[in-house]
């Protein structure tokens, strides 16, 4: 029993990418909403080959515009929530199949969490879970607007959905708290996931009731967890054997950019190898750790120009850039345009 291997990042998009199984439960979301799927699916190149491939992804900026254009034809801002009840154990592949499968509530959630990357790889950052304080967290992807709001909630209520149909109980959570303010559907929030919501809040997370967290998984399967997550670990090393000592620095430097540039030293650390091996190991790769940095700012300045409508002086932040003008600097040195420019004629070919 297997699954085709996701490749490994690339900077084709360095945003990241997700797979269609998530662009699927989306789909199912807008038709159940009274969407015209066939038309969705048309407009972002969907074609039943690719949703039915598990190997398959999208760019996320794709998934968000997607995501934006199904709650414009639905004129439900709170999609988001209907995805998570439409989703299964199935739908986060063999992940799901694993976590479902695993001996607690606890242990379900984590083994999902765990093996995320095998579904999405995001260079915002990575979801954790917390056993200590029953907490399970999705990353900041801030700065927030209309075509992400959609993806937090999404994931949270999907995690939620999971913990429901493993426990087999629908009040599950203590709180929920979500980074982005309110935007007046706080009491719908709070009648879906049973619990108070806090918008607003310092972190996208779940905290999960301790009964529940102990409580054993109504699928539990001891064998069959075993093999699952033999299968996930395998999968998840050949993702993580195909990346270069370079891949591994891009993916640590993207969400510690924000408002500064991230040293050799930090990623070193992180890394867990010495500053000067890790400038070996790059050397070894024909770069070095600022070619790296530059080479990572720059294709993020292009898919947030092409691809989002973050202000210029929000991507300056998000890439590190003390300020708009040094950001504005480094995008006529990489492309001999302005930002603004650039969006402006991107805009008018599409």
């Amino acid at each position: 029993m297997t699954t085709p291997v996701p490749p490994p990042p690339t900077p084709r998009n360095a945003l990241g990418t997700i797979s269609v199984l998530h662009a699927s439960i989306l789909l199912r979301a807008a038709a159940a909403e009274g969407a015209d799927t066939a038309v969705l699916a048309d407009n972002f190149r969907l074609g039943s080959d690719t949703l039915g491939s598990p190997a398959a992804r999208i760019s996320i900026p794709r998934f968000m515009r997607l995501g934006h254009a199904a709650i414009a034809q639905t004129g439900n801002r709170a999609l988001g929530l209907r995805m998570g009840a439409l989703t299964r154990p199935v739908d986060a592949g063999i992940a799901g199949l694993a976590g479902q499968s695993a001996p607690t509530a606890g242990a379900a959630i984590g083994t999902l969490v765990r093996y995320s990357l095998l579904t999405s790889q995001n260079s915002r950052g990575a979801p954790s879970v917390q056993p200590a304080e029953r907490k399970v967290r999705f990353y900041s992807i801030r700065p927030y607007n209309g075509f992400n709001f959609f993806v937090v909630d999404s994931v949270l209520a999907a995690w939620t959905q999971f913990i429901r149909n493993v426990t087999g109980h629908y009040d599950v959570l203590e709180r929920v708290t979500i980074e982005y303010p309110s935007i007046g559907l706080d009491d719908q929030f709070e009648a879906w996931f049973r619990c108070p919501v806090q918008f607003g809040a310092a972190e996208n997370a779940l905290t999960i009731k301790p009964d529940l967290w102990r409580q054993p998984s109504l699928q539990a399967q001891p064998a069959m967890h075993e093999k699952l997550v033999e299968l996930c670990d395998r999968e998840l090393q050949q993702i993580e054997r195909g990346w270069s000592v370079g891949d591994r620095v891009r993916h640590l430097l993207t969400p510690l950019l924000r408002g500064e540039t991230p040293s050799l030293e930090t990623i070193a650390g992180k890394l867990g190898v010495a500053s000067w091996t890790l400038q070996r190991q790059l050397a070894a790769e024909g770069t070095r750790f600022r070619e790296l940095v530059d080479d990572t700012r720059k294709h993020l300045a292009r898919d947030y120009i092409r691809e989002t409508s973050t202000s210029l002086a929000e991507i300056a932040w998000l890439l590190g850039f003390a300020n708009p003008p040094a950001f504005h600097k480094a995008y006529r040195r990489w492309f001999g345009i302005s930002p603004g420019e650039h969006r402006q004629q991107l805009r008018a070919t599409d």
